[in-house]
């Protein structure tokens, strides 16, 4: 019989849980021996009692981690690299370019390790991100529109001004999941926004549904130059899947900003792309520099972690079942985007972004799995 466990979450502040009780009632009726760490879905509203009543088995964390595929929402902590081991294969969001002891543990231990992030379809798009970056880009604006109040540290601008008094500038760094949702909702509070990124189709093809004051233009690290320190709130937003995001807006132009300006950088979990920012947590989101507020919270889809679990799980669920139910090789030929998740096999990197952000050797992930 497979086993699944699910340990509960121990980064700082991490709320998600990787399955639901619904989840768990079709896993377990798939045969499957599902794991759940007592308390693991608290923080997310999921009872024991649920979990139980759904088929799990409530376990401690060595149980949970026993299992032979081990399924989180964010990568192990130090306090867990002891549960690594060659015959476990875990499945979770690792962000290694920017957790790179993370892959030095995994690849000591020799864990094959398959990241969400990096699951990646035919057409460039990936599946396992896309809910999170949805909401992260959502919370972004919303995030932003609060730091600009004066109690917390901002300008004092109303996102959306008002009647004769203009409304705040927000510049959005990148045109994906992430950057169109931070851009659609800051806009639909009515601020004046500039979304920018490389890709002339991609701006195209989101421009049929723009709305409000938003503007979108074809991102250049002289129009970067320009519009930054004009910026009220700058959303950066970019994305390398696998590797560290480039740094788009230097030091120096974060000093150029106005006091009071706000700086949320969603790519923090992947090394981050302003030079200014540093990761934050929940329980201290922000921190200043040059009178500018930075918010860089690693998680941030776990401030919603209800939302964040049921819009995770509604996408991880069949990947979960075919890799517990079929083993990762017949998983991977079923589904060929798995491919490109595969980051540690056999103490191994193989996943070309990764190898680059961590300098080692890359091997090919069919080579591996043989």
């Amino acid at each position: 019989m497979a086993s699944i466990g699910v340990p509960a979450e121990i980064k700082r502040d991490e709320q998600r849980v990787a399955l639901t009780p619904d989840a768990v009632r079709e896993l377990v009726g798939q045969g499957m021996d599902v794991r759940i760490q007592a308390g693991a879905g608290l923080g997310a509203g999921f009872s024991d009692d649920q979990f139980g009543a759904a088929g799990g088995r409530l376990v401690n964390a060595e149980e949970a981690w026993a299992a032979h595929l081990v399924v989180k929402v964010k990568e192990p902590q130090p306090e867990e690299f002891a549960f690594l081991r060659p015959d476990l294969v875990l499945f979770t969001y690792l962000h290694l370019a920017a957790y790179q002891d993370v892959g030095r543990a995994l690849l000591a231990a020799g864990t094959t390790a398959v990241a969400y992030e990096t699951v990646q379809l035919e057409d460039g798009s990936l599946p396992l991100l896309a809910p999170m970056s949805e909401i992260a880009g959502r919370l972004a604006a919303q995030v932003g529109a609060h730091l600009l109040e004066k109690p917390h540290g901002g300008r004092g601008i109303l996102l959306g001004g008002c009647t004769g008094v203009k409304p705040a500038r927000v510049l959005v760094l990148g045109a994906g999941s992430v950057g169109w949702n931070a851009a659609r909702i800051a806009a639909a509070m009515d601020g004046e926004v500039y979304l920018l990124d490389r890709s002339p189709q991609k701006l195209r093809s989101l421009d049929t549904y723009r709305q409000g004051r938003l503007v979108s233009l074809i991102s250049s690290p002289s129009l970067i130059e320009r519009l930054v320190p004009e910026t009220d709130l700058l959303i950066g937003a970019v994305l390398t899947a696998g590797g560290r995001a480039p740094t788009l807006v230097s030091e120096e132009l974060v000093r150029q900003m106005r006091p009071g300006s706000v700086v949320v950088d969603v790519a923090i979990d992947q090394g981050g792309c302003i030079a200014t920012s540093r990761e934050t947590t929940h329980t201290d989101p922000v921190h200043s520099l040059h009178g500018v507020q930075h918010y860089a919270v690693g998680n941030m889809p776990g401030a919603v972690p209800f939302t964040s679990t049921e819009a995770l799980v509604s996408v991880t669920l069949p990947y979960i079942l075919a890799i517990a139910g079929r083993g990762l090789v017949e998983a991977v030929t079923d589904r060929p985007e798995l491919v490109s998740g595969l980051n540690t096999i056999d103490g191994s990197v193989c996943h070309p972004s990764v190898a680059r952000a961590l300098g080692v050797a890359n091997r090919h992930p069919m080579a591996c799995l043989r």
